[in-house]
């Protein structure tokens, strides 16, 4: 019989965890994640399905919105969705459940790493990381964009707390430019 031991993105057992200055970087392995895409002429089924799931109405381009279920636009009528791993570990059934034959539903939990930004001065950091305009950013915002040449998702919770997301085969490239513009910049 095997002994098989969960690691995270970066292999350790437990999250790791970097602090420079007043800024932290987490690694965030408890998120469910599930990628949903309005079939062909459901759209404004999609949506509808998508916001009672949510709570909250579908989030528009480049905005984040939700409960403990929460979702983000990832592209034209389509988005990625996020819960504690924990209490939704079938996330993805349970969205197929709520989507009905509206959307198109995938696993992507293991696809994908988080990283949470803590702490103030974040913009100094973020400047450092991407090509985004931080003085339109709010929270509520997502954007998409690159960070050491790793296509991201950029989400704006507050002021003091930015999430990335990366794919997780590209965990340690992005762990280490995050690291690297902390060390930088503070």
């Amino acid at each position: 019989m095997h002994d098989l031991v969960a690691i995270t993105a970066l292999g350790g057992t437990t999250p790791r965890v970097d602090t420079v200055a007043g800024v932290t970087c987490t690694e965030n392995p408890g998120v469910a994640l599930a990628s949903v895409a309005a079939r062909l002429g459901q759209e404004a089924k999609a949506q509808k399905a998508l916001a009672k799931l949510i709570d909250a109405s579908a989030p528009d381009v480049g905005q984040h919105d939700g409960g403990t279920i929460a979702a983000f636009w990832s592209g034209p009528d389509q988005w990625m969705i996020e819960a504690p791993f924990d209490s939704h570990e079938d996330l993805a059934d349970q969205v197929t459940s709520a989507m009905g034959d509206s959307a198109s539903v995938t696993e992507q939990t293991d696809a994908w790493t988080r990283f949470d930004l803590t702490g103030d001065p974040l913009a100094s950091v973020l400047e450092l990381l991407c090509m985004l305009d931080l003085r339109k950013i709010s929270a509520g915002s997502v954007a998409r964009c690159s960070i050491h040449h790793v296509g991201c998702f950029v989400l704006c919770r507050s002021p003091e707390e930015f999430s990335i997301y990366g794919p997780r085969s590209s965990a340690g490239s992005l762990h280490h430019a995050i690291v690297t513009a902390m060390r930088s910049a503070l």
